[in-house]
């Protein structure tokens, strides 16, 4: 078995570039980050964000447009209230128009020079 490794606090720097109204992916940024392979520690990390709601985790959904677990039912329901608040509508667990929401231009330049929280 091998270890995924991946940095923790650069993902969560390139995950502030990610403007309201817009989501990404877990692949995305686990890609950004250079381990394409990393997507399920990103959705640990996304899950222990301690920087969250200035670190917008729930704008992280599955590539599909999916929405995820979000650490349970209860939790869903205010990813997808935070999500309509900022203009992206859901419907069955889904980003509806996934293509027009979705972000995926991260700079890693500039999320080298990011401050966290």
């Amino acid at each position: 078995m091998s270890t995924i490794v991946i940095d923790r606090n650069l993902v969560y720097r390139l995950l502030k570039q990610v403007p309201k109204g817009k989501v990404t992916s877990y692949k995305a940024l686990a890609e950004a980050a250079g381990n394409p392979k990393a997507s399920r520690a990103v959705g640990a990390f996304m899950r222990t964000n301690p920087y969250a709601p200035i670190v917008p985790c729930h704008r992280v959904v599955y590539s599909d447009g999916r929405l995820g677990g979000f650490s349970g039912k209860i939790r869903i329901k205010e990813k997808i209230k935070m999500l309509e608040e900022e203009g992206v509508i859901v419907r069955n667990d889904r980003v509806e128009r996934f293509k027009e929401h979705y972000f995926d231009r991260f700079s890693i330049e500039r999320a080298k020079k990011e401050a966290l929280p």
